[in-house]
């Protein structure tokens, strides 16, 4: 089988809110190590390992390890002169690590070739912020194996725990989130989603860090302490030939603070030989601004939120990436993964005031190894 047509099989049996780990139910092991770094002298280095082992011929348990280790110099305003402090995205003067995260995933799968479910928890730690969540999901094939429905629920409940001394009006950040999608075998070359996500965030949701202290403005940021927001996509694969396929996606996403966005992607796969496999693809992105976020030099002392973040304003993106695919035969239990991708925003008033550049660009990378046992 081309490593096309194994892709294209995956993307059929693939859940868009979590990888349904049970479907072939198959014992491996994989690591990995990713990096990401930005013009904002933010470098993030993460290696990763996990294993999924079957415990019968319909059960496995997975466990998964991710560590993060962050780095980044301190946000300057266009003048040069430091005022505002982020231990984790972007803050600390001092060399060397700010933060190291580590976070565990553990899972279970049932999967009888009808029904897949799959569960789990997650656990994150690092020097200011611990994140707890549950997960279940559940996949229906129906209509001779080429419709499957699947419904996908996550809760989450965070703390933080701020580095100074500093009384948060809230310490927590708790988020549900449900996932419900439709996938449909369209031809024997061709398949479709469609997904709605609901999410809903409750807490301290901006950082406890941002802090900006101007002649006649010294304050914290400040969002809104309850967030949410409902998601409307569409995803599709297309096997073109026996060596080539596309996928594409379209999302639409909007939420009650205003802010509305749509994300364009797609990305083309091609198998050189039965060995290598090399693809592209691109990525467009686009938002509106918060509600409560105001212009540059317009913010007052009296203003009930402040935001300093330009994820909050609204701005464009793009990204394109090369990934590249090895495995050494057709039996070989080894798959090797690689791949580069790079981002850069539009031009943004945010980026520039807090960054003191005129847009964010960012490089990241993926490198794993995948053995099935």
């Amino acid at each position: 089988m081309s490593l096309i047509k194994s892709f294209f099989i995956g993307i059929m049996l693939f859940i868009p809110f979590l990888k349904s780990y049970a479907s072939g139910l198959k014992d491996t092991v994989s690591v990995g190590f990713n990096t990401y770094g930005d013009t904002n002298d933010v470098q993030v280095y993460s290696p990763t390992f996990a294993i999924m082992k079957t415990l019968s011929k319909h059960f496995l348990v997975g466990f998964k390890m991710r560590v993060d280790a962050i780095s980044s110099a301190s946000i300057k305003n266009a003048s040069g002169d430091k005022y505002l402090v982020d231990t984790v995205a972007g803050a600390s003067a001092k060399s060397g690590f700010e933060d190291i995260r580590y976070a565990p995933t553990f899972l279970m799968s049932y999967d009888d070739g009808k029904n897949s479910v799959t569960g789990g928890g997650y656990y994150s730690k690092e020097i200011d912020y611990t994140g707890k969540a549950l997960f279940v999901n559940y996949v229906r094939q129906l209509n001779q194996d080429n419709t499957a429905v699947g419904i996908g629920i996550s809760q989450s409940n965070d703390n933080w725990s701020p580095t100074f001394k500093r009384n948060l009006p809230k310490d927590y950040r708790n988020e549900q989130k449900i996932d419900l999608s439709i996938n449909q075998l369209i031809s024997p070359t061709a398949s479709i989603q469609f997904v709605y996500s609901y999410m809903n965030s409750v807490g301290f949701l901006s950082s406890p860090y941002h802090y900006v202290k101007q002649t006649n403005l010294a304050r914290f940021e400040n969002y809104k302490d309850t967030r949410m927001g409902q998601a409307f996509a569409i995803k599709g694969v297309n096997l073109i030939n026996e060596t080539t396929s596309i996928k594409y996606s379209y999302r639409y996403y909007k939420d009650d603070w205003d802010i509305s966005s749509h994300t364009i992607s797609t990305e083309v796969l091609h198998d050189i030989n039965k060995k290598f496999m090399i693809g592209a693809r691109v990525r467009y992105y686009t938002q509106t601004k918060a509600s409560f976020t105001k212009d540059i030099g317009t913010y007052t002392q009296s203003d009930q939120y402040f935001v300093t973040d330009y994820r909050m304003s609204a701005f464009d993106s793009y990204s394109f990436g090369i990934p590249l695919t090895y495995k050494p035969s057709e039996d070989s239990p080894y798959k090797f993964s690689f791949s580069m991708d790079y981002y850069q925003t539009s031009n943004n008033d945010y980026i520039k005031q807090w960054q003191n550049t005129d847009n964010l660009k960012a490089i990241y990378t993926s490198f794993s190894v995948e053995y099935e046992f």
